[in-house]
């Protein structure tokens, strides 16, 4: 069996809002990622704060905050192998504007402040908020029908 790793993605309000949910997780599956976990949860200001901890000393901290704990957001983990560092390129830059096309913010979104999408940036902070957004026995293990397609693993 393959070792895969797993990052933590988040549809954030403005993508819930204007409807991107499955055109986000499709993206996702149609690359050939699996979803271990899932919920539609409205994060409270102090949980917000606890997400984007390394953040606090920016002036856009509490604007940010408020932002993520505006409205519903998605709350994801994936695994495959290389989740981490393809998610990121799937997402796209953090500025939309200098978001390749075929990113999801490269196609989907216009401005830093309503980018739609968060997506773990490494390994250590991908464990500390797949912790932070779900209890272990949230995450499913499971072997995929695809996978022996995606790795070549018969």
């Amino acid at each position: 069996m393959i070792q895969n790793e797993r990052t933590f993605i988040a549809i954030k309000p403005d993508g819930v809002q204007r409807g991107l949910i499955a055109e986000i997780i499709s993206r996702f599956e149609r690359k050939g990622f699996k979803l271990v976990a899932i919920k539609i949860m409205v994060p409270s200001k102090e949980f917000a704060q606890k997400h984007y901890h390394d953040l606090k000393d920016r002036p856009f901290f509490n604007g940010l905050c408020g932002f993520l704990s505006s409205g519903p957001v998605i709350a994801m983990v994936w695994e495959g192998e290389g989740v981490i560092k393809y998610g990121r390129k799937l997402i796209g830059a953090t500025d939309p504007q200098k978001s390749e096309p075929g990113t999801i913010r490269g196609d989907l979104a216009v401005v830093v402040g309503r980018n739609i999408i968060h997506g773990s940036d490494g390994p250590e902070t991908a464990k500390d908020e797949i912790n932070l957004w779900f209890k272990p026995q949230e995450l499913v293990n499971y072997i995929s029908n695809e996978e022996k397609w995606i790795y070549g693993v018969n």
